[in-house]
């Protein structure tokens, strides 16, 4: 059975820094890309990054220049390296796997105060 687990979130200040981390338990490669998305309280799940298997990026407007999406393939792991955080960056980060079919992990929370 295919488990991501995300991990690394927490409460920051505004202009702080966390990096997520996606942990895969079958071989990154299965999937064709991967990607973060984020749900802020009482909204809709949002795209936030996705990383192909070739390495092609794609961020959110909002993110561009703050965030990077990256990806250790022998240790089977996906990252999101956050800098200057802001209150809107707020909300439960999901990865997720694409392949013949979408698989998503648990989320983590992440919280930035003003």
């Amino acid at each position: 059975q295919v488990q991501l687990v995300e991990s690394g979130g927490g409460l920051v200040q505004a202009g702080g820094s966390l990096r997520l981390s996606c942990a895969v338990s079958t071989n990154i490669f299965s999937f064709i890309a991967m990607d973060w998305y984020r749900q802020a309280p009482g909204k809709q799940r949002d795209f936030v990054a996705t990383m192909t298997n070739g390495g092609r990026t794609t961020y959110t407007d909002s993110v561009k220049g703050r965030f990077t999406i990256s990806r250790d393939n022998a240790k089977n792991t996906m990252y999101l390296q956050m800098n200057s955080l802001k209150p809107e960056d707020t909300g439960v980060y999901y990865c997720r796997g694409t392949s013949y079919r979408d698989y998503w992990g648990q989320g983590t929370q992440v919280t930035v105060s003003s």
